[in-house]
């Protein structure tokens, strides 16, 4: 539903129907189209769900040896999938219109391809923010397993901070945390089960406890637990990472951005020019710039242009169920 400014390409001022949006790998590509409900099917009465989006169309494609092969297509409310014998069938059971179907066919035994694709996209971790308030759970003892992947919002933090030490890249952390906060070590402390995370600083008589931790410290640990994950996401993605932290820790970050992308893609949005200069010096990565034209995102460098996704395999294909 467009909130900017009258565009030319709605002259008629017709409401935008449709939302799409695309991933792109090297082994698959998947798309999916979202929309409002049609007439017939809002609920009866006065409800308040007739703006709930729902899915229109979904598309999954393989990269193959020639012609990308496709996967399943789901156009309203049919979807056919192609099964582990290689042919296309249309699924016999009735879909949600709200969820996608790779939430909804957990089937790998009959659709192998599409349960791969889900496991993959369930591996990617997107991290918004990470709760630094004095009764964030970060702050006090957690109940410790094994963590290989930090969780989105951060509450095994010292589980994977000590996962790190014991089964990850204990150098790479150390060094981070010791050039960040002036020669600082992290200590992971144990009673039975509860783990909490102590900072030894250099002039301090006693280790600082998470309570003490400035928000900048802590957000920063939550930073380095998750770019140096011991079982690397295929995707992370960082929305303004410099929150709270002291502009002395940008370039110890992107350090820790371009040490991370070696074994996943990082993508990070910020709103700070020098973080992203310094995660392209280290990264050799030139940061894409966006601005605002009459309500509208675009890129910086080419406001007036219209949108041109890049597609190698080619979402546009025309391939219809066998």
């Amino acid at each position: 539903m467009w909130a900017g400014g009258e565009r030319i390409r709605y002259t008629k001022k017709r409401p935008v129907k449709r939302f799409g949006l695309a991933v792109e790998t090297d082994s698959f590509a998947f798309s999916f189209a979202v929309g409002l409900p049609s007439t017939g099917s809002l609920p009866l009465g006065n409800s308040l769900f007739g703006f709930d989006p729902e899915l229109k169309e979904e598309k999954l494609l393989l990269a193959g040896a020639g012609k990308p092969v496709l996967m399943m297509d789901r156009r309203g409310p049919s979807t056919w999938l192609r099964n582990a014998e290689g042919r296309m069938e249309e699924y016999a059971f009735a879909l949600l219109k709200y969820e996608s179907v790779l939430t909804q066919v957990v089937e790998p035994h009959r659709y192998p391809e599409v349960n791969m694709v889900r496991q993959a996209l369930l591996t990617w971790r997107f991290y918004h923010q990470f709760r630094t308030d004095p009764m964030s759970p970060l702050r006090y003892p957690q109940i410790g397993v094994q963590t290989n992947v930090l969780s989105h919002d951060g509450s095994d933090l010292a589980a994977a901070l000590e996962t790190i030490l014991e089964i990850g890249d204990k150098a790479g952390l150390n060094e981070t945390i010791a050039r960040a906060f002036g020669g600082a070590r992290l200590r992971i402390a144990a009673v039975e089960t509860l783990f909490s995370i102590r900072l030894e600083v250099p002039g301090l008589l006693r280790p600082l406890d998470a309570r003490e931790f400035s928000d900048g410290q802590l957000r920063f640990l939550c930073l380095c637990a998750a770019l140096l994950s011991p079982r690397p996401p295929a995707l992370i993605a960082l929305n303004e990472p410099e929150t709270s932290l002291h502009p002395d820790l940008y370039e110890p970050l992107a350090q820790l951005v371009a040490r991370a992308s070696r074994s996943s893609q990082i993508w990070v949005t910020t709103h700070s020019r020098v973080l992203a200069d310094k995660v392209a010096a280290f990264s050799n990565t030139a940061p894409v710039e966006l601005t605002l034209v009459e309500g509208e995102t675009r890129r910086a460098d080419d406001p007036n242009s219209p949108r041109r996704p890049h597609r190698r395999l080619r979402f546009d294909e025309q391939d219809e169920p066998d």
